[in-house]
């Protein structure tokens, strides 16, 4: 554990959403990549609480939710 809050570890810049988002203000994610992490929040309230995953499990996520 390197003691660095995920907040700052993760700039507003890095964050990206859905191409699948309306921009309707519907249900969406963003998702941000940094060394080591893939973090994942609602996009509605990016101050909120976020999700922090290794690489391994955010691959085994997408690969499940494409269902390959």
């Amino acid at each position: 554990m390197n003691g660095e809050s995920p907040v700052q570890a993760v700039p507003q810049s890095a964050w990206f959403k859905s191409s699948y988002s309306s921009g309707a203000g519907g249900e969406c994610i963003e998702v941000a990549g940094r060394p080591g992490r893939v973090y994942v929040r609602d996009s509605k309230d990016a101050t909120g609480p976020m999700l922090s995953l290794a690489h391994a499990g955010w691959a085994a996520f997408v690969e499940f939710a494409a269902g390959d």
